[in-house]
């Protein structure tokens, strides 16, 4: 068998760059090319506005009430990106999400853009039209908030504003050469600012067909929140499979 045969065959179970040649002591120029093409794509994903319209519009039709839409404290994407601690806090006072008394929900939902709009873009609606039919009856959902130039904590005052037990925040991963729109799902229960990132569940690489599907995603996050609701936490002490679904 040929060394181009070789990673050939290899090359069908893995996106990653392996057995890549050379011209001299550089790349090939396909290889260089394919690189600065997957480095654009991440580039976009992290600096290309989400398409808010668009998001609200899928989210809407989930049939959990019309998103709303909020701000960190980051005025641009600039600052978003050098300044971390200002995508974990909004803008201003999320009041306008208080619930009318006894209208609490046991779960909020949060999609955030993160560091990639691609990936909230197509995989978020997706993945909660295939998680809502596997939630149970008491497990209560608050309409979505979207959350622009936010980070995950960013959830937790999305949360306690609500009022709500647990609190799941779809955003977007930060993107690198073989992937540019991956979703990460966090869950917190009794979400609160200051909440250690050691007390969330997070579930990776949400983003079919090279990386985790929706119904496998939506399956681990279900089984995670009766195991929340059954511990009355979640982080390290929360194991993803300790509650399977029926």
């Amino acid at each position: 068998m040929s060394a181009g045969d070789f990673w050939a065959d290899l090359r069908v179970a893995t996106p990653a760059r392996i057995g890549l040649g050379r011209a001299g002591n550089a790349l090939t120029t396909r290889a260089v090319l394919e690189a600065g093409a997957a480095h654009a794509l991440a580039r976009d994903a992290v600096h290309r506005p989400v398409d808010l319209p668009a998001l609200t519009a899928a989210l809407g039709g989930l049939g959990l009430g019309e998103a709303r839409v909020v701000g960190s404290a980051a005025p641009d994407r600039a600052t978003y990106l050098t300044r971390p601690d200002l995508g974990r806090v909004p803008a201003a006072p999320l009041t306008e999400l208080a619930p009318a008394a006894g209208a609490e929900a046991d779960l909020a939902v949060v999609v955030a853009d993160g560091l990639s709009s691609a990936a909230v873009e197509a995989h978020a609606a997706p993945l909660l039209g295939a998680l809502l039919p596997l939630l149970d009856a008491p497990t209560g959902v608050a309409a979505p908030v979207v959350a622009t130039q936010a980070r995950v904590a960013f959830g937790d005052h999305v949360g306690l504003a609500l009022r709500a037990r647990l609190c799941l925040v779809l955003i977007g991963e930060r993107p690198g050469l073989s992937a540019s729109d991956s979703l990460g799902a966090y869950l917190t229960w009794d979400p609160r600012p200051g909440v250690l990132d050691s007390a969330r569940n997070c579930v990776s690489n949400i983003r079919p067909p090279h990386g985790l599907d929706y119904d496998t995603a939506a399956r681990t996050i279900a089984s995670l929140i009766v195991g929340a609701r059954a511990l009355g936490g979640t982080g390290v002490r929360l194991k993803a499979g300790a509650h399977e679904l029926s």
